[in-house]
């Protein structure tokens, strides 16, 4: 990918954390000159905190920076950290492969019986399919992160 395809996830948690900022100053704003709080903003900010999480999770990934214990692979030879890593990535890519699927089974749920969201009603498969979208690109950064650590192990 290229420079853009890159850094896709820091734009795309800029842009959700900039409408969770409004979306929450309004509420704010509201609530100060009015003295109403305005119920749907907190079911905005909530629904895109689960996007902005898995998000950085794909940045984290993607960077190697999620939390690892090394202290026994760091001293494993060369074939047991190569095993370490590929054990620990396959484990990962099949979390998230659960997570997508189980996502994608809420959505169904979600569609066939019509649920919509508290305060503002709209479709509450909306909120639920960030899980699966962002899932699946958790899943790609693990394998570009496995697949960057492995080559450099091999230089």
């Amino acid at each position: 990918m290229g420079r853009l395809g890159d850094h896709l996830e820091e734009g795309a948690c800029v842009l959700v954390f900039v409408v969770m900022t409004a979306v929450a100053f309004v509420n704010v704003i509201t609530r100060y000159v009015v003295q109403y709080s305005l119920a749907f903003t907190e079911e905005i900010v909530v629904s895109l905190f689960v996007w902005l999480t898995l998000l950085g999770s794909a940045v984290a990934f993607r960077e190697g920076s999620h939390l690892a214990f090394t202290y026994l692979v760091d001293r494993a030879p060369p074939a047991g950290r190569r095993a370490a890593l590929w054990l620990s990535a396959t484990l990962s890519v099949l979390l998230f492969v659960l997570l997508i699927y189980y996502g994608l089974v809420q959505i169904g749920s979600e569609r066939l019986l019509g649920t919509t969201s508290e305060a503002l009603a709209i479709p509450q498969w909306w909120y639920t399919a960030g899980i699966p979208v962002f899932g699946l690109l958790i899943v790609v950064r693990i394998v570009q992160c496995a697949v960057r650590v492995a080559r450099r192990a091999e230089e």
